[in-house]
């Protein structure tokens, strides 16, 4: 059954007024499913011209979904991460030659610079693709904005689930925002440096950034 985006948005009404039927929840469903096609080959394409293996979800969970509608002021038709992978890189430059590929391969998608304007310490790039007119998000992380998500989302499951949207105590957020900057600046000389004697010394400071984060981690 094809829903329209009329009826999309009405269904995300009554998800932010909790008073889903039976129905609204078989609808819900067939629309999460509906990206599955798009999302496939989104993938697809990423593996065979990138030699990438992404790795994400054909469709986001009925929770999660919730959650969003509840958390930020968007219609449901409107939601570009439904659908999504994750291609995490080794560095900066790495990451900036897959966003320029990605650009090339899906001529028409939008990019979202989260590195320029991070979300509550959050960095890497996403990019919307539009295929079958149905919006496809991948994110591309360095290793080191990985750590930092997956550090997060730890903390968010231990602590907080608020704390990956800015929530928390203030010294959860100074100590992710802290370390969120080391890795932002680290990148930013990274991406600079050539040469290799001083490349090699930069090497032995990301593992000391890796270190801390897995230090951290361990104490939660």
């Amino acid at each position: 059954m094809k829903i329209s985006k009329s009826q999309i948005d009405q269904l995300g009404n009554r998800l932010r007024q909790s008073s889903l039927s039976d129905a609204d929840l078989k609808i819900l469903d067939d629309y999460r499913k509906s990206f599955s096609e798009a999302y496939e080959e989104v993938v697809r394409k990423i593996r065979e011209k990138l030699k990438l293996e992404p790795t994400g979800r054909p469709a986001k969970s009925t929770t999660a979904i919730v959650e969003k509608l509840h958390r930020e002021s968007i219609r449901l038709s409107q939601m570009q991460d439904i659908a999504g992978c994750r291609i995490v890189v080794r560095d900066i430059q790495k990451q900036d030659s897959v966003v320029k590929k990605l650009r090339e391969i899906f001529t028409s998608a939008s990019v979202m610079d989260r590195r320029v304007k991070p979300s509550h310490g959050y960095r890497a790039v996403h990019i919307i693709i539009n295929n079958l007119n149905k919006a496809i998000e991948v994110q591309i992380r360095t290793e080191l904005q990985h750590g930092w998500s997956e550090f997060s989302e730890k903390l968010s499951d231990k602590i907080d689930p608020a704390i990956k949207y800015g929530g928390g105590s203030k010294e959860t957020q100074k100590m992710l925002y802290g370390i969120s900057i080391l890795i932002n600046n680290y990148e930013g000389i990274e991406i600079n440096i050539q040469d290799k004697k001083s490349r090699k010394r930069l090497s032995s400071l990301r593992k000391e950034i890796a270190n801390l984060i897995k230090q951290h981690s361990k104490l939660f």
